[in-house]
C-alpha cells in the first residue's frame, strides 16, 4: 500500500495535502474526492460509542446516537480481567461499524497521579503496568472489527485545572517509569491506529507541538506507524506542531491551517517531505478504515447489554463485609434509601457521555431478584441537585430503616461533583448523603452502603455499617449487577486499582496539586499511589488491590523455575491458588517484584504481573506468570534505555499490594555494568565502591592517613567518625591535607588511572 499511496501523493496538490492535515468538520477527515479519497469519521469513547445525530453542535457534545454504556475506565480497571476487557473492545467495534465510524477515541491511559483530577473516572490506575495492560486488550478487542482507536491523551496529563495551558514539569526518570509506560506497551503491543495528544505542556512545550514525544519517542523508540491526532483545540502553532509529529488538527479550521501550512512550505519554513510524511501516515488509516467497512454490520444490543452487565459484575470491589452481612436474604424486610437506587449514577460528564440504549433502574431490580415474601420500603433521604439537608426525607429514610432488617443506603458523587473540565477540591461526598448515612446509624446496626463514584473518596462513616460496595460508574446495566451481587447469585470478585486514602492530606501530590499558575510539578517522583503509601508506611483506607470475596482462597507452593538467571533471560513464576470456601468464586492474583538492594532510589514494589483465576468451591490451580528483563529495570537517564542491576530481587506474591502471602528471592545479573567516570569531586566513598577503583585508590588512602595527619587519635577511639569522614571526601581534598605530598599532577594521573580502568 505505501507504494500506492507514495504514487497517490505525488498526484496530490500543496493545497490538497495540507488539508488533509486538519478536519473537515467537528468529526470527520477531509476527502479528496478526485483521487477516490474518502473522508472517515471518528467518534468519542472510550467506555462507549459517543456518535452524534445530524449536526454537530460547537462543543460535539449533544444529540448522540443510542449506544452501550459500559462501566468506565475506573471500574472496569477493577475487574482485573484482560479477557473481559477484549470483548468490550469487541464490543465497541461492532457498534462503530453499525455506525459507520473508523477510528473510536480511547482508550484513556493517563496515570492516576491524584484522586481529584476530575476526569479520573476515564483512567484505569494509579498503575502503569495495570493501565497499559487493560489498555492493550481494549485496542486490540475493538481493532479486530476493523475500527481503528486513538490512545490518549499524550501525555503527562493528569489534571483538568488549566489542562490547555499547564505546563506539567516531571523528571525523565519518573515520566519514563510511570506516565510514558502507560502509552508503550499498548503502543508497541496493541498497535493503535492512532494517537491522540494532550493539551497540556510537557517541560516546557506544548504536547500538540513536542518533537520530542511525538517524534522521537512515540515515532522512533516505540515505532508507531499511525497517525497522531491532536485533542480537539490542542493546537497553539500548526506548522510547528506538523514538524514535530502531528498529523492531523481537530477540529475543522475552515481553512485556516491549511493556509498556514501551504506558506510555510512555499516560504521554505517546513519541508514539503515532512507534510508528505504526514499525508502518508492519514491515507494508511484512512484507506485501513475505508477497507474495513461493513455497511452491513449490525449489532446485537441485548448481548451488549449482558456483556456490560458483566463486566459490573466483575468490576465492583466488595471493601467490607462486617458480620457477613452480604450476602442479603431475599425474603427479608430491606430499606433501600438514597436517591441514587431510582436515578443512578452510572457514567462520568464531558465527552465521553453515552446516550444509552436502555439503563437498568436499581430499585426495580433489587425488587426483580428479592424473594416473594420480601417487603422492600423506598425513602430518597436526599436530593441530588444539591447538598441541602431535607430534615424531611431524612426522617422517612429513618423510620423505613427503623422497620428494617437491613438499610442498603446508596451514595456516592452526583455528576456535578466530577466530570470533564474541572477537578474535585476534596475526598468528601455531599453533606446531605453524609447526615444520611449518620442518622440511619443512629436507628439501624445493620447498613449496607453502595457507592456510586468516579474515583476515590473519604469514608468517616465507615465505622458505622457493616458493609461497602464500591459500584464506580457501573454502567447502562448496573442495577442488575448490583442487585445480583447484593443477594449473592453473583460472587465479588473486583480488586482495587487505585488507593483509597483516609484523607486527602495523605495523597502523595497534594501538596503539589494543581499547581501555581501554569506550572505544576510533580515532586513527588516515582512515589505515586501505592508506591509513596509503601515507602511513608501510611496506612490507606483502603490499599491498591484490596477487594473481598463471599468465599477465601489459599495461597502455596511458590516456585521460580530459577535461583539466578542473566536479564536477558526469562523466569517463570508459578503458585497454586485454592478456593477454600464453599463457593465459587474469582480472585485477582498479583505478582510484585522488589530490588533488595539497588544503587538508585526504587519504590519498596511495584506491580509485574497479575492474573484472574476462577475456581470452583473446593478447587486448586496453578497460575503462571512470565518475567522479563522489563520486570527488573529501571529507567537510567545517563543511559537513555532500561537497566537491570546485579543483585538480589524479591518476587512477592499477594492478594493486595499491603498483603502480601509468599515470597521467593531470586539473583540477576545484568549484561551491562555501568562504567563509572570519575571526577576531583568523587568521594573516597565512590571510588571505595567500585572494584577496581578500590585496587587503585586503596594504597594511596593507607599513604594519605600517614602522612596527613588526619586519623591520628580518630581511627582507634572514633573508628565510625573517621570512616564517616574519609568516606564522604572529595578526593581533591588530597592536595589541602597531604601537605604538599600529593600535587594537582598526581590527582590528574589518579584520575587518569581510575577512569581507563573503567573504560
Amino acid at each position: 500500500m505505501r507504494r500506492e499511496i507514495t504514487a497517490l501523493i505525488e498526484q496530490m496538490t500543496l493545497e490538497e495535502k495540507a488539508g488533509l492535515c486538519s478536519g473537515l468538520n467537528f468529526w470527520h477527515t477531509k476527502p479528496v474526492e478526485r483521487l477516490g479519497i474518502r473522508s472517515i469519521m471518528v467518534t468519542d469513547g472510550p467506555h462507549g460509542l459517543r456518535k452524534q445525530d445530524g449536526n454537530s453542535d460547537h462543543l460535539g457534545l449533544l444529540n448522540s446516537v443510542p449506544a452501550t454504556c459500559f462501566p468506565s475506565a475506573a471500574g472496569m480497571a477493577c475487574s482485573w480481567d484482560r479477557d473481559l476487557m477484549y470483548q468490550v473492545g469487541v464490543a465497541l467495534g461492532e457498534e462503530c461499524q453499525a455506525e459507520n465510524v473508523g477510528v473510536l477515541l480511547g482508550p484513556g491511559v493517563n496515570l492516576k497521579r491524584s484522586p481529584l483530577c476530575g476526569r479520573n473516572f476515564e483512567y484505569f490506575s494509579e498503575d502503569p503496568y495495570l493501565t497499559s495492560e487493560m489498555a492493550t486488550e481494549h485496542i486490540l478487542g475493538v481493532q479486530s472489527q476493523g475500527v481503528g482507536t486513538s490512545l490518549k491523551h499524550f501525555a503527562v496529563n493528569n489534571q483538568e485545572h488549566r489542562r490547555m495551558s499547564v505546563n506539567a514539569v516531571v523528571d525523565e526518570r519518573t515520566m519514563r517509569e510511570l506516565y510514558l509506560t502507560c502509552f508503550e506497551t499498548p503502543v508497541k503491543k496493541g498497535k493503535p491506529w492512532t494517537v491522540m495528544c494532550s493539551y497540556n505542556q510537557v517541560n516546557g512545550e506544548f504536547a500538540s507541538q513536542n518533537e520530542y514525544l511525538l517524534t522521537e519517542i512515540l515515532k522512533k523508540e516505540w515505532g508507531h506507524d499511525g497517525f497522531v491526532v491532536s485533542d480537539w483545540g490542542a493546537v497553539v502553532d500548526r506548522v510547528k506542531g506538523l514538524a514535530a509529529g502531528l498529523e492531523l488538527e481537530m477540529p475543522s479550521t475552515n481553512g485556516y491551517s491549511d493556509r498556514k501550512i501551504v506558506q510555510a512550505v512555499q516560504n521554505g519554513e517546513l519541508a514539503e517531505e515532512v507534510l508528505n510524511d504526514a499525508v502518508a501516515r492519514l491515507l494508511e488509516v484512512i484507506f485501513r478504515a475505508a477497507d474495513n467497512a461493513n455497511p452491513d454490520a449490525t449489532v446485537d444490543q441485548e448481548a451488549h447489554h449482558r456483556l456490560a452487565m458483566e463486566v459490573a459484575q466483575d468490576s465492583m470491589v466488595l471493601l467490607k463485609n462486617e458480620d457477613a452481612i452480604l450476602p442479603l436474604h431475599a425474603d427479608g424486610k430491606l430499606a433501600i434509601i438514597g436517591a441514587f437506587a431510582q436515578n443512578p449514577r452510572y457514567q462520568g460528564g464531558g465527552s465521553s457521555h453515552i446516550n444509552p440504549t436502555k439503563l437498568d433502574n436499581v430499585y426495580d431490580e433489587i425488587c426483580k431478584l428479592a424473594g416473594a415474601s420480601a417487603q422492600i420500603t423506598y425513602a430518597p433521604g436526599y436530593n441530588l441537585d444539591n447538598d441541602d439537608i431535607d430534615a424531611a426525607a431524612v426522617q422517612e429514610a429513618k423510620a423505613a430503616a427503623m422497620g428494617a432488617d437491613v438499610a442498603v443506603v446508596f451514595a456516592g458523587l452526583p455528576d456535578r461533583y466530577e466530570s470533564e473540565g474541572y477537578d474535585r477540591k476534596h475526598l468528601k461526598i455531599p453533606a446531605n448523603q453524609r447526615q444520611l448515612i449518620e442518622a440511619i446509624a443512629e436507628v439501624q446496626p445493620n447498613i449496607v452502603v453502595v457507592l456510586m463514584n468516579g474515583s476515590a473518596i473519604e469514608m468517616p462513616w465507615i465505622q458505622s455499617v457493616k458493609a461497602v460496595l464500591e459500584g464506580h460508574l457501573g454502567g447502562q446495566a448496573l442495577g442488575g449487577a448490583i442487585s445480583n451481587l447484593l443477594f449473592g447469585f453473583v460472587n465479588p470478585s473486583g480488586k482495587l486499582a487505585e488507593t483509597f486514602p483516609m484523607q486527602l492530606e495523605h495523597n502523595p501530590s497534594y501538596l503539589n496539586f494543581p499547581g501555581v499558575g501554569d506550572i505544576v510539578e510533580y515532586k513527588e517522583g516515582l512515589f505515586v499511589g501505592y508506591r509513596y503509601y509503601d515507602a511513608k508506611h501510611i496506612e490507606p483506607l483502603f490499599p491498591f488491590g484490596y477487594g473481598l470475596s463471599y468465599t477465601t482462597f489459599k495461597y502455596s507452593n511458590l516456585v521460580v523455575d530459577r535461583t539466578s538467571m542473566s536479564d536477558q533471560d526469562m523466569v517463570t513464576v508459578q503458585v497454586n491458588v485454592k478456593n477454600t470456601g464453599s463457593i465459587a468464586g474469582k480472585e485477582i492474583v498479583q505478582l510484585y517484584v522488589r530490588d533488595v538492594e539497588s544503587k538508585v532510589i526504587r519504590p519498596e514494589k511495584e506491580l509485574k504481573g497479575f492474573v484472574k483465576v476462577d475456581l470452583g468451591s473446593g478447587e486448586e490451580k496453578v497460575v503462571s506468570f512470565t518475567l522479563d528483563r522489563r520486570a527488573f529495570a529501571y529507567y537510567n537517564v545517563e543511559l537513555k534505555d532500561w537497566h537491570v542491576e546485579t543483585g538480589e530481587f524479591d518476587i512477592l506474591i499477594g492478594k493486595s499490594s499491603q498483603q502480601i502471602e509468599l515470597q521467593e528471592r531470586i539473583h540477576v545479573e545484568s549484561s551491562v555494568e555501568l562504567k563509572r567516570s570519575f571526577t576531583r569531586n568523587s568521594t573516597f566513598g565512590d571510588i571505595m565502591r567500585d572494584p577496581f577503583g578500590a585496587q587503585i585508590a586503596e594504597p594511596l588512602l593507607r599513604k594519605f592517613r600517614e602522612q596527613s595527619g588526619l586519623g591520628d587519635g580518630l581511627e582507634n577511639d572514633a573508628p565510625e567518625m573517621m570512616l564517616a569522614m574519609m568516606n564522604d571526601m572529595p578526593i581533591r581534598a588530597l592536595l589541602a591535607f597531604a601537605q604538599g605530598a600529593f600535587t594537582d599532577e598526581m590527582l590528574d594521573g589518579l584520575l587518569m588511572q581510575l577512569n581507563g580502568a573503567n573504560a
